[in-house]
């Protein structure tokens, strides 16, 4: 038998599986909401979730998502947040844990209900030097206009506030747009 053939047969058997409704009434209403005019989405950003809250990043600092590796630990370094190196694709780079460099509460903050979960190395790359960010979910790019973003509400957790550029609703989510500039001053601090 061929294996070729034995993926192309999964293949079709997943692709001729049955829909369940949840699946059917969630793109159903995806397709309805009304489409806003007057707003042309100008940014676009990486959404991903810590703890409980979800943050996102611009695409222009994005390299590549990764998937997970376990980090290095590297002797005589401990900048917090620092976590080591890890290797994607023959290449290495410093492992920062923003929960820890943030101040973000990991405990709570369940998945979303009826999607998947994807714990991901994000691998950014700020004034010439690459990052790997792990995140225990990353939810993918949003794109959006500039004009939906409103400032952070006071109740936002206040260790990740002060890095907060703004705020974007997006259906059932409050998304924290981080500062990059302000993110990746303590990013290179992880390394001095």
């Amino acid at each position: 038998m061929n294996t070729k053939d034995t993926a192309q047969d999964a293949a079709r058997r997943h692709l001729a599986r049955a829909v369940d409704d949840d699946y059917l009434r969630d793109w159903a209403e995806h397709f309805r909401a009304p489409e806003t005019a007057g707003e042309k989405a100008d940014a676009s950003a990486i959404v991903f979730r810590i703890g409980a809250e979800w943050l996102a990043l611009p695409t222009a600092l994005c390299a590549r998502v990764a998937p997970q590796a376990l980090p290095h630990r590297l002797p005589h370094r401990a900048a917090r947040g620092l976590r080591g190196i890890v290797n994607v694709g023959g290449q290495l780079y410093p492992c920062v844990d923003l929960a820890e460099l943030l101040g973000i509460d990991t405990g709570g903050g369940a998945a979303r209900a009826g999607r998947h979960t994807f714990a991901r190395l994000l691998l950014i790359r700020w004034e010439e030097q690459s990052y790997a960010l792990p995140v225990p979910d990353l939810h993918g790019i949003v794109r959006y206009a500039g004009s939906r973003v409103l400032p952070p509400a006071a109740t936002i957790n206040k260790g990740v506030q002060r890095f907060l550029s703004g705020v974007l609703p997006e259906r059932d989510m409050q998304i924290g747009l981080l500062d990059t500039g302000l993110v990746g001053h303590q990013l290179a601090r992880t390394l001095r």
